[in-house]
């Protein structure tokens, strides 16, 4: 199972570019993929070619309207088949016995 954080935009676009974002996080919810969204990044969670398949994705939308383009790129692979986006926060909240800011 793969726990993939990335963050893209537009470096070409001015100031703000969130009309840009918004297109990426639509086709993520759109993919079916399990993910979070947080004010830096957008976390995915899936197989390796699943998880790849929508970071590819997200490039070309953003290639379509932007000649210069920003990605950061991380990733936690762990053998099996187990969720961790929810498990790895809640073992930390047991470990410090209180419910943590998400």
């Amino acid at each position: 199972m793969v726990l993939l954080e990335f963050s893209i935009f537009p470096t070409d676009k001015g100031e703000s570019v969130s009309i840009y974002v918004s297109k990426i996080i639509d086709y993520i919810d759109n993919s079916g993929i399990t993910y979070q969204l947080t004010p830096m990044g957008t976390i995915l969670e899936g197989d390796w070619d699943e998880t790849m398949r929508v970071v590819s994705g997200c490039f070309k939308i953003m290639a379509e309207d932007c000649a210069r383009i920003s990605m950061s790129l991380k990733v936690d692979y762990r053998k099996g088949n187990d969720s961790r986006m929810k498990s790895k926060i809640e073992k930390v909240e047991a470990l410090t016995d209180k419910t943590l800011k998400k």
